[in-house]
Parts: C-alpha cells; structure tokens; sequence
C-alpha cells in the first residue's frame, strides 16, 4: 500500500472517471451527428472523421462548434416520442376494449411498433399490452 498513496489513487480514479465521461460525451456526438437531418452526407463524414481521427479535439470542436443544436435536436427526439404515444393512447382509448381478436392483434402490432421505434419504453409496452390482451 505504500507504493501508491492515497493521493494516487485518487487522481487515477479522476482521469478514470474523466475518461468515461468523455466516451459518452463522443457517443452522444456521434449519434448527433447521425441524427441531423440538415446536415449533408460530406458534412457527417468530415465531422465522424474529424471524431475518430482526433478524438479529443473533435469532440471539443464539435460541441463547441454544434452544440446548441445538439440540445435542439434531443428536445425535437424527445417531442416526436411524445407525441407518437400520446397518439397511440388516443387511438387506443377511441378504439375501444371489445375489438375482437383482429382488433387486438392490430393494437399488439402497432405497440411493438412504437417500441422498436423508441416512442415508448418496455415498462409502457407491457403496460399497454395487458390493456389491449384483457
């Protein structure tokens, strides 16, 4: 325990710990990157490869350079999400319960479909599948 003090061991921890939050923070550049619909197919490329080749500075440059719209297009994710489900609710709650066996397996389709796309979590999934079942 003498050959690494307290001190060490806290500052290995700290650039561990720096280390994982800069790996979600370039995970989080990618899939925005991926995400921007204005952005061109050359515009993605250089910035993936500005990313890949130069970690650490592309990244910064990135958030620097994008990051406003970064937070524009999560909040845009988030209300598409929003409002899928809340569309499907409507049309669920419209529906009705006595739909028969062809009713219900419409409703199972489009719930799994909405889960594939992100819109709604597997909590909500079950949920709305043991509505729809009973």
């Amino acid at each position: 325990m003498d050959d690494y003090p307290l001190l060490n061991l806290f500052w290995t921890m700290l650039w561990f710990f720096l280390w994982i939050m800069w790996l979600f923070l370039l995970f989080k550049v990618i899939t925005d990157i991926f995400r921007d619909h204005e952005l061109s197919g050359w515009g993605k490329a250089g910035w993936l490869i500005l990313c890949i080749l130069l970690p650490y500075l592309g990244v910064l440059i990135y958030v620097i350079a994008r990051g406003k719209g970064m937070g524009k297009r999560d909040l845009k994710q988030a209300q598409e999400s929003e409002a899928a489900f809340q569309d499907y609710i409507r049309k669920t709650a419209g529906s009705g319960a006595g739909g028969g066996t062809g009713g219900s397996a419409d409703e199972l389709a489009r719930l799994a479909e909405l889960k594939d796309k992100g819109a709604i979590t597997d909590e909500e999934f079950e949920k709305a599948k043991a509505k729809v079942l009973s």
